[in-house]
């Protein structure tokens, strides 16, 4: 339900019409926005829902998706590998595909956690102290995260170290199914316990 007055959602949310003419409108600001404004938002924290002005149906994740499409174009600003693409692109259809959105989620809210964790502690460093004694420490995170990355394509790597292993096909056996599963919690198990190690030094 929308707060037509105050132009938010009930759960505090700001709202965004869609227009046929591609015009975004803020109801909380009263103003039209582009697709920049928007991705301002969310690095500084707001949450938005969108909705298209003449059906009303929610169409935040399409919208979310251009603010990638438009940043992936600028020089300088990709973060998308193509091979993590291709892999993506490939989970659509897949037996998987329900559960890589939360492994997704979970394995951002990680690094970003471990990122925060390392500028606390940088943070706190007295002035003039170099970055030299925390080089090993990011040179570890950085490691844990290309690791992760291996991971969003589940069950291509093993769990011991990165020697490749045979892919699960779409059409895998629940007992295939189980053992990817398996092998999934194990790597978050590990990527876990780097992170506190990590965050005690």
């Amino acid at each position: 339900m929308v707060d037509t007055q105050h132009g938010k959602a009930d759960d505090t949310r700001v709202v965004i019409k869609k227009y046929a003419n591609r015009r975004l409108y803020n109801t909380a600001s009263s103003s039209y926005v582009t697709l920049d404004h928007l991705s301002e938002m969310v690095k500084q924290g707001v949450d938005f829902v969108v909705y298209d002005a003449k059906t009303g149906e929610e169409i935040t994740r399409t919208v979310l998706t251009q603010i990638i499409f438009e940043e992936e174009g600028r020089d300088g600003q990709n973060l998308l590998p193509i091979q993590f693409l291709r892999q993506l692109i490939g989970f659509y259809g897949n037996s998987m595909q329900a559960f890589l959105p939360s492994y997704l989620e979970l394995s951002l809210a990680t690094f970003a956690e471990q990122q925060e964790r390392l500028r606390t502690q940088f943070s706190a460093l007295p002035i003039g102290t170099g970055m030299g004694a925390y080089d090993e420490t990011i040179r570890q995170n950085l490691a844990m995260f290309d690791r992760a990355m291996k991971m969003f394509s589940p069950f291509s790597y093993a769990a011991r170290g990165d020697e490749a292993a045979p892919a699960a096909k779409p059409d895998a056996p629940p007992a295939a199914a189980d053992e990817t599963l398996n092998v999934l919690k194990k790597q978050m198990e590990e990527m876990q316990a780097q992170i506190e190690k990590l965050a005690k030094r």
